[in-house]
């Protein structure tokens, strides 16, 4: 068994007699039990300021005034200034005179179920249009739900992605700080370096030795493998050790250069040379005496 709303309904009479007057008509409609309809109140007032606070959130709000023209002026005034603030106004008319004796409280009660049904009629006007945007709503919120499952969905992947993504990211800084300790030790290293470019750093007013030296260096002190000597280069994972090589040739070469232009060597080449004048050469002993 489905339970409906109720629908709160609020009359709003011009004064305290009038109010009598509705209460003793409602006595005779079974609005609760017949339409799930409950009067909440009757508000008498023609302050427009005190009848907004009085009907605000009503579902249905019942203007009731005297059919004169004050009274139909006054119902108009409240129809423009209530109509945002309910969900509906209806208009009725009370009969003149406000007194209970003469009022004609059946007259009263007609009007009053007249309008009830006006009020319904011209809700099912507009059920065409609500049934539309209910369409609408119920589409709404299908589509709400696959978009609700799908960014869910979204969700659970971008953690994953994020998970994957910081695992990456490790790796990466990891991979990078290898790099870049792999390059410092790679700029460490020597490269090889042209023979006269390295002589020339060193000792830049002596003539370059021959390539030949060097790889007699190498040989005769013991450094195959430690020093490489060829086509024009020479190559050591250790700069010092090529400077070193080079002074060693340098001084070795400078010791064999002062041996040979040495005093005693140059009378010892002399002395080569010049036989001295006791010596008869052989070409004169073989020569025939005269005689």
């Amino acid at each position: 068994m489905s339970c409906m709303a109720i629908v709160d309904v609020r009359v709003l009479v011009e004064g305290a007699s009038d109010v009598e007057v509705v209460s003793k008509a409602l006595q005779g409609l079974a609005l609760g039990s017949e339409y799930n309809i409950t009067i909440s109140s009757i508000i008498p007032t023609t302050n427009v300021e005190i009848a907004k606070s009085a009907a605000a959130g009503a579902d249905l709000l019942i203007i009731a005034t005297d059919a004169d023209r004050v009274g139909r002026e006054l119902a108009e005034r409240l129809f423009n200034e209530l109509s945002q603030m309910v969900g509906h106004i209806e208009r009725m008319k009370l009969p003149l005179g406000h007194d209970l004796e003469h009022v004609d409280v059946e007259l009263v009660r007609k009007e009053l179920r007249n309008a009830l049904v006006r009020a319904g009629l011209k809700s099912l006007q507009v059920l065409p249009e609500y049934m539309e945007l209910r369409k609408q709503l119920l589409d709404l919120k299908g589509a709400y739900d696959g978009l609700e499952k799908e960014y869910q969905e979204l969700e659970k992947e971008y953690a994953e992605l994020r998970g994957k993504y910081e695992e990456t990211r490790v790796e990466y800084m990891r991979l990078k700080q290898e790099n870049e300790s792999l390059q410092a030790l790679l700029e460490k290293r020597s490269k090889p370096v042209k023979i006269e470019d390295a002589w020339r750093a060193l000792f830049p007013a002596e003539p370059v030795p021959p390539e030949g030296y060097l790889a007699m260096a190498v040989e005769k002190l013991g450094l195959r493998g430690k020093i490489i000597v060829g086509q024009g280069y020479i190559y050591s994972e250790e700069e010092e050790a090529v400077e070193e090589l080079l002074k060693t040739v340098y001084l070795g070469t400078t010791v064999a250069k002062a041996l040979r232009t040495g005093p005693e060597s140059g009378e010892a080449e002399k002395a080569v040379e010049e036989p001295s004048e006791e010596e008869t050469p052989a070409e004169e002993l073989e020569k025939p005496v005269e005689i």
